[in-house]
């Protein structure tokens, strides 16, 4: 895979998830699937040889950890590392823009208790307000 050159955080993030595949592979074991049959069965079009790197790029990067449950063939299930959990909000993002935006719209984000639709917020611990895009900057923090 070709890699971003640029000193941008999206950039250097989508060197390490943003291949194809990659964010699926991460999402079905957010949801559960943890052996590599689980995982591919929910990847319609993904080969058994993609399959592979792609989880030993995430395990390299470590997003995933892998753990014996089967010696004789070895057999493995794959588990998010506290790095990989942090995408949560990433997936939350993804799902409240396609609600937004696709044609189709396949799942949505909702709070249990009242089965509503919900919005993004940014909150700063530092005053303990909410605070609106237009008040959000991005800095270099080594300026």
């Amino acid at each position: 895979m070709k890699e971003y050159n640029l000193d941008c955080n999206i950039a250097q993030t989508l060197n390490i998830i943003g291949d194809r595949w990659s964010l699926l592979i991460l999402h079905r074991i957010f949801l559960g699937f943890n052996t590599y049959k689980e995982i591919q069965e929910g990847l319609e079009g993904i080969s058994t040889n993609l399959l592979a790197e792609r989880l030993k790029s995430l395990e390299s990067d470590e997003l995933i950890y892998r753990s014996l449950y089967q010696n004789n063939p070895p057999r493995y299930k794959y588990h998010l590392t506290e790095k990989g959990y942090d995408l949560e909000d990433v997936f939350n993002s993804l799902i409240m823009w396609g609600q937004k935006n696709l044609n189709k719209c396949y799942k949505k984000l909702v709070h249990k208790k009242c089965n509503s639709k919900v919005e993004h917020r940014y909150f700063c611990p530092e005053c303990g307000t909410n605070v609106e895009v237009k008040e959000l900057t991005v800095i270099n923090p080594n300026d």
